[in-house]
């Protein structure tokens, strides 16, 4: 029977061959060969070196698959096969800016789809898509792990907290209007493509700009603080049930 099988995710697992524009050059190459002899086993650098090629293309580009496969030695399906599993490696081109919100679990219940939408009909993209100025791409993102600053987005993996359509509007307009964009708990932001090359292993230095953590992540450490409660030593270990029994 055939036809009886409906995909809602036509292009989830398919890179963009018809576009085989690139600009891999001989530096990106060897950047890419610096990656790879980081490892004891070369193949384990193949997730840095995807990074690397979109902080370079823009997105995982076919001559950026084809140049990780002949570093590493392994085919090109090899390394599709991974480009393709994991959806922060992106199959065309992103924004400048690459705006996520998430809307899983706790954010969701926040607001977060109503964020989206917002998103959505604000800059006129839908999720996967980049605006045709090519400034910011929208994804929907699952859990960002900052579920005590819910509901969450994300501009270049930078976090942007307790988010409202109002904060969600300023902030589109910032990142349209090439205007600075400080993240509340990370550093300044930059591109996406520059967020790229961090992620592939190639430090900016700029690390620790920002707060590390914001007051909803601490609570619990000012509350042990205002009640000096504090955590056990190492020797106050409890006796294991069968020494309780034999008391």
């Amino acid at each position: 029977m055939s036809g009886h099988f409906e995909s809602h995710f036509p292009e989830s697992g398919s890179v963009d061959y018809s576009d085989q524009s690139t600009n891999i050059d001989e530096t990106t190459i060897a950047e890419l060969r610096e990656l790879a002899s980081r490892y004891p086993q070369p193949r384990s650098a193949l997730l840095p070196m995807l990074h690397l090629v979109q902080s370079v293309d823009g997105r995982v580009s076919p001559r950026g698959i084809e140049v990780c496969a002949d570093v590493l030695g392994i085919t090109t399906a090899q390394v599709s096969g991974v480009a393709t599993f994991y959806t922060m490696y992106k199959r065309r081109p992103a924004g400048h800016h690459h705006l996520g919100v998430c809307t899983t679990a706790l954010c969701a219940v926040m607001g977060g789809d109503i964020l989206l939408d917002r998103a959505k009909a604000k800059l006129g993209i839908d999720e996967g898509q980049t605006t045709p100025c090519g400034k910011v791409s929208l994804e929907r993102l699952e859990c960002n792990a900052a579920c005590d600053f819910a509901p969450v987005a994300m501009v270049n993996w930078e976090f942007f907290d307790n988010m409202d359509p109002a904060k969600m509007d300023e902030l589109i307009d910032k990142l349209m209007n090439g205007e600075e964009v400080v993240s509340p708990r990370g550093a300044t932001l930059t591109s996406w493509k520059e967020a790229e090359r961090v992620l592939a292993g190639f430090p900016d230095g700029r690390a620790d700009e920002g707060p590390s953590a914001g007051p909803a992540s601490l609570l619990g450490r000012e509350l042990a603080r205002d009640n000096n409660w504090n955590a056990p030593s190492a020797d106050a270990t409890p006796a294991a049930p069968e020494e309780e029994a034999a008391k």
